[in-house]
Parts: C-alpha cells; sequence; structure tokens
C-alpha cells in the first residue's frame, strides 16, 4: 500500500472518527439535558376567573390543536408523510395565533383547551404563545403543561431545533388545584431523547353548594407509536376518570386523542392511502358503559399533513380524532366540530355545552 493510499485511509478514519464523536458527544448532552418530568408535578395558575361554578348552569367547553401557530393551510409536515419543518414564516405564525385568539372571542366559552401550544421555540420563532394568549383575555385562569420538551432537535434538514411545547387549559372559572399527570411513554432511548413526554392537565373546579368537583382533563395522545404506546395512555386516563367519577365527581376529558372513538362511524372520512398517518380506535368497552364518547363527524377535526391542503382534491385525507369523554352524572347539550376549513391549524376546533346534573 503506498503512502498515498495509507495517508487517504488514515484522515477517512479521522473525519469518520470525528463525526461519531460528535455525534456521542451531542447524544450524551441531549441524555443529561433530556426532559424527565415527575409522575405527577403542580402547575401554576395565573390570571383571575370571574366566575363561580353552579349546579344546573350551561357550560361551553372549546378545544383545538392549534398546531403551534406553525401548521395552517400551507403546510406539510416531515413526520406525516411531507418535508415541510418550518413551513410558515414568522408573520404567518403570528397570523395564525391571532385567528385562534378570535375564534376563542368569537365562540365565548367558558372552558378551553388547547394543544400544541408553544413557548419559545425554534419551528414557531420563539414567541410564548402561552402568554400571548392568555394576555388577549381577561376574566379567565389559565395553566399550562409541557408535553414536548427538547434542548435541540438536530433533523431533518433544515434542524426543527429548540423545542417547548405543551396543553394549556383557561377557565372562566378558579381552580383550586392544577397537576400535570405523566402518561406513559412509549419510547427507548436514543429515541426517546427527540420524542413527546406526554401528559394531562387535570384542574379541579369547585361547585358552589357542593363537596364536590368538575374535573377537568386536557390531553393530546400519542401518534406515532406503534399502537402500544396508544392503549397505556388510554388505559391511565380512563383510571383517572373512573376514580374521579367513584369520588362522585363530574368528569370531562377532551382534546386531540389521536384515535376515534369505538362508537363513531367515520365512514365519511375513509383511510386514502397506506402513505398517510393511520389513526388508532379507542374501544368504548373498555370504559365503563356509562361513560358518554363525543365526537362530531358533520366535518373532519383534522387533516393529513403529507402535503398542503387542497381544497379541490376529493381524495385528499381527512380524520376525526377530537373529542370528548363524559361522565354520566353530566347531561350533554349539544357536541359540534367547528369547520374553520384548516385555513390556520391542521386541526378544526370541537365545541361542547353541558350542564352538571343535580
Amino acid at each position: 500500500m503506498n503512502k498515498y493510499v495509507k495517508r487517504t485511509l488514515k484522515i477517512l478514519g479521522i473525519i469518520a472518527g470525528s463525526i461519531v464523536g460528535i455525534v456521542l458527544i451531542f447524544a450524551l448532552v441531549l441524555t443529561i439535558g433530556e426532559y424527565r418530568p415527575d409522575d405527577v408535578e403542580q402547575v401554576e395558575l395565573t390570571g383571575q376567573a370571574e366566575k363561580s361554578l353552579t349546579k344546573g348552569e350551561s357550560i361551553t367547553l372549546l378545544s383545538w390543536n392549534i398546531g403551534y401557530g406553525g401548521l395552517s393551510e400551507t403546510a406539510d409536515f416531515f413526520m406525516d408523510g411531507g418535508k415541510g419543518v418550518r413551513t410558515q414564516d414568522e408573520d404567518q405564525v403570528k397570523k395564525n395565533v391571532q385567528a385562534v385568539i378570535d375564534t376563542i372571542k368569537e365562540e365565548q366559552p367558558e372552558i378551553v383547551f388547547l394543544q400544541e401550544i408553544d413557548r419559545n421555540s425554534t419551528r414557531s420563532y420563539g414567541i410564548d404563545q402561552v402568554q400571548t394568549i392568555g394576555d388577549a383575555y381577561s376574566g379567565y385562569q389559565s395553566g399550562f403543561a409541557n408535553n414536548f420538551k427538547v434542548l435541540y432537535m438536530p433533523i431533518p434538514i433544515p434542524p426543527y431545533g429548540h423545542i417547548n411545547s405543551g396543553i394549556m387549559t383557561l377557565s372562566k372559572y378558579s381552580a383550586t388545584k392544577a397537576e400535570r399527570i405523566s402518561l406513559p411513554c412509549p419510547f427507548s432511548w436514543p429515541i426517546r431523547l427527540l420524542q413527546l413526554k406526554r401528559c394531562l392537565l387535570v384542574e379541579r373546579i369547585p361547585i358552589k353548594d357542593s363537596d364536590k368537583e368538575l374535573v377537568l382533563v386536557n390531553l393530546h395522545l400519542e401518534a406515532y407509536d406503534d399502537g402500544e404506546g396508544k392503549v397505556e395512555q388510554t388505559k391511565k386516563l380512563e383510571e383517572l376518570m373512573q376514580t374521579e367519577r367513584e369520588k362522585g365527581n363530574y368528569v370531562i376529558a377532551g382534546g386531540d386523542f389521536n384515535q376515534t372513538f369505538s362508537n363513531i362511524d367515520t365512514g365519511k372520512y375513509p383511510l386514502q392511502s397506506d402513505d398517510v398517518l393511520k389513526c388508532g380506535e379507542i374501544d368504548k368497552s373498555v370504559f365503563d358503559p356509562s361513560w358518554q364518547f363525543c365526537m362530531d363527524t358533520t366535518y373532519p377535526t383534522c387533516r393529513s399533513l403529507d402535503r398542503p391542503y387542497d381544497r379541490t382534491d376529493e381524495k385528499f385525507q381527512f380524520y376525526v380524532i377530537d373529542g370528548f369523554i363524559v361522565s354520566d352524572n353530566i347531561k350533554v347539550e349539544s357536541m359540534e366540530t367547528i369547520n374553520k376549513d384548516f385555513a390556520n391549524s391542521d386541526h378544526n376546533p370541537i365545541k361542547i355545552s353541558f350542564t352538571l346534573s343535580e
């Protein structure tokens, strides 16, 4: 072997070794800085709620996965079969967040569940959406819980960057307590380092002239696992809700389940291709028969992100994966999907009106 070949091989070896070393160091940094929340954590409540809760009054709850202001009609997403990473400029993100604020003001719900809301994330230009949305309303108390916190995601190209995101609840009723309840994470190291650490945001609203509470459960369940994670997370949700119901409390859980319910006919929105994201199904029979499973199929609640939204394509993929699970001591008056036609998020907001039974 001549000197030139030896020198070339040595250089290549040094380069390869350097790349491996950089990857290992980066993995070590991510491991040391990994977000490791406790099973139960107290959530800070901010703002001043203006109302006290009484039985018999009609309550409206709006839930919306807002796609961190970055998944409007022009967006696709690399995790869902698309190519997009940061598909919106800063002005568009601000416009999308403002559309969320305007919709909530139009609907005037007493309670709001938001999912995929960012604060200081690269993908949404460091905008603190929690503060922006919280400051837009008076008379609401709010709580935020992280479910996605990564120092730096180096993939894809361009990199996804720093992520600080989660779920937020706003309420005109003052809560006595708010907790972040960790859900099982189906991923192992090192994939776990770059995945969501999902949770339930549980708030407790006292009821006037009663020793019972309205227990609100805001959620965003697993999307990208092989199915086992969804099952385990749903089991944890069922156990919590059943425990609260057995105490005599009123319980409502809602948000982005990333699954449909077994009692809901979603035949209007069939799977169009094996290349798009496939959603699971929550078997209603796993829960006590008394629980009410509510979804509205009049309009889809979610669209595929394998490509930008195409209103002219009859084969475009839609889903119904946002809904509510409600205890039997709550009377559901109405449940609807608000058709925003995915202009500012890949999800449509959903709304439920209900009363607490006497």
